[in-house]
């Protein structure tokens, strides 16, 4: 075939100077067609397509004068054309182009026609229409497909991925394209497929389905401090609950007979502070009870003589928080002084000394796996540290607002922070994102979770509220209530922990009492339903959303 010369100089020029790199591939059913690079998509335009096969004309016939083109012979001499001046065809270049358009339909997540190369055509829409071949259509595959549209449609094909193969004629895109009617900027040809909006009914595949629980109640009221209540702890027998409040004092509970409102339920009070107590944590490997307050003390108790028998001495503020390591004897602290200690609980010597926050470290999270120190300050961030280097590993700021409260669940490796924006949801292993449980506005200074995947985040104002772990949604809202004689503001509540059988809560609150809620036996799934009209339209609204 020879080419046609072209009088345009500059289209010549246009042509001459693109890089051969940037060619595209026809494969139509007698011959293959080299398309000009797309650097000279302009002067193709002006040029037209210049064949070198004239296309066949109507007989000539007495009524029909003007001689005018065939429309069905278009096939056969768009099949043989070819344009003038183009770069010859380089193997190594299509390869390369066949594999980045693989890539790029691989990236998008959709699967290609297996066994095509390619898939089919890739056109350059301001070139022309594509050939009358046979193409298909990646459709995104929708989960809940009835079984009578798949049989309706029984050349629709099911592959691996998010998507369908849909056999369609490109017959139908030509006579659209060259009819004048504008193409959908989402009908990309990519890789030999017709990439293709979702249906409206796939979103409802992104709404989680959360699970039902039974709503909480209030128990037994338990009035015993005479300051604030900051802090509960439960020993690992679930025999006994440990409370520290405003007023310096440590009280030691049975649990079973706090439960009924016993009147000998208190077993002991330990004094030694001289500040609030604002940490508590029972030992499971020994009998010793630790304690931190805002005297800038940290003391071990031996639970059998009710004695202190440690002091860690080093805090240069008040202590806010305080955890036991879950698989070593080590102590982890942090407070005003806007650094995490980490202590040898039988010498007493401090291991590290974990730096890099700019406000008070409110919040401590212990793992016996890598991270195996959070924490969460009120300079709104969340550090990782690797234990053995005792250096930061991943600072997270998310966070708009101070981090109060730190919890995490002991069936997955995930961990939750509330704070007075959101509560956020992250993998424990490296600290990534996953979601947030949104519509709790107030400072939150406790969170605690349960295995039944029961959470519970106490505000400021007294507001408390309980989420689905699982899928974030809020199932109960509620408020506690302060006890007679206090003020309406005195309805804080400070500290929450779950037992470790989960059905018991006990919150610690600024009126002076300790709180006991359990679920209602008498719940159910028909007289207490999720509203799923509601998380539905919540969920949708918060994809939407940029936070």
């Amino acid at each position: 075939m020879t080419p046609v010369a072209v009088n345009d100089d500059d289209d010549l020029a246009d042509v001459n100077d693109a890089s051969p790199s940037r060619a595209s591939m026809i494969t139509t059913t007698n011959t293959t067609t080299l398309l000009a690079p797309r650097s000279a998509r302009s002067s193709l335009k002006r040029a037209r397509l210049l064949f070198d096969v004239v296309p066949r004309r109507r007989p000539h016939s007495a009524a029909d004068d003007d001689g005018a083109i065939d429309p069905s012979s278009t096939s056969s001499y768009l099949a043989s054309a070819t344009l003038a001046f183009v770069p010859p065809y380089r193997e190594r270049e299509s390869t390369m182009h066949e594999t980045l358009m693989k890539r790029r339909a691989r990236r998008l997540g959709y699967a290609s026609d297996a066994g095509s190369g390619t898939g089919g055509a890739v056109v350059d829409d301001d070139v022309g229409p594509p050939p009358p071949t046979t193409t298909t259509a990646l459709v995104p595959r929708i989960e809940d497909r009835s079984s009578s549209s798949s049989s309706s449609s029984s050349s629709t094909t099911a592959v691996g991925g998010d998507a369908m193969i849909v056999p369609t004629s490109s017959t139908s895109s030509t006579s659209s394209s060259s009819s004048g009617t504008p193409r959908d900027p989402a009908d990309r040809r990519l890789g030999g497929g017709i990439l293709v909006p979702r249906d409206d009914g796939s979103s409802a595949s992104t709404v989680p389905t959360p699970k039902w629980h039974a709503p909480w109640r209030l128990s037994t009221v338990i009035s015993s401090h005479l300051g604030w209540v900051r802090s509960v702890a439960f020993d690992p027998t679930n025999v006994l609950f440990a409370t520290g409040g405003g007023d310096r004092v440590i009280k030691i509970f049975d649990l079973a007979k706090a439960c009924v409102a016993s009147d000998d339920a208190l077993r002991i009070t330990l004094t030694g502070h001289i500040s609030p107590v604002r940490g508590l944590a029972f030992s499971a490997r020994h009998p010793y009870l630790f304690s931190a307050g805002e005297d800038k003390l940290v003391k071990c108790w031996d639970l059998e003589t009710n004695q202190v028998i440690r002091h860690y001495h080093g805090h240069l503020s008040g202590v806010f928080s305080l955890e036991l390591h879950p698989t070593l004897d080590l102590l982890v602290t942090g407070g005003r002084d806007a650094v995490a200690r980490v202590w040898d609980m039988r010498t007493k010597h401090q291991i590290h000394c974990l730096t890099g926050h700019d406000n008070t470290v409110g919040a401590i999270l212990t793992k016996g796996t890598d991270p195996q120190v959070i924490t969460g300050s009120y300079d709104s961030t969340i550090k990782l540290w690797d234990l053995a280097a005792g250096k930061c590993m991943t600072t997270l700021t998310h966070h708009k607002k101070s981090v109060r409260a730190l919890a995490q669940p002991t069936f997955e490796n995930t961990f939750l922070s509330g704070a007075a924006d959101t509560l956020k949801k992250w993998v424990g292993s490296d600290g990534r994102f996953i979601k947030n449980f949104t519509g709790h506005h107030a400072v939150i200074n406790a969170l605690a979770i349960n295995d039944d995947g029961v959470v519970l985040s106490g505000a400021d104002d007294g507001t408390m509220n309980f989420w689905d772990y699982g899928s974030g949604h809020c199932f109960q809202t509620s408020a506690t209530v302060a006890q007679p004689g206090s003020l309406d503001a005195e309805n804080g509540i400070f500290a929450a922990k779950f037992d470790l059988t989960g059905t018991r809560l006990i919150t610690c609150e600024a009126d002076k009492t300790i709180k006991i809620w359990k679920e209602d036996e008498n719940a159910s799934e028909l007289s207490h339903p999720i509203n799923m009209p509601k998380w539905r339209k919540k969920c949708i609204a918060e994809s939407k959303r940029r936070f």
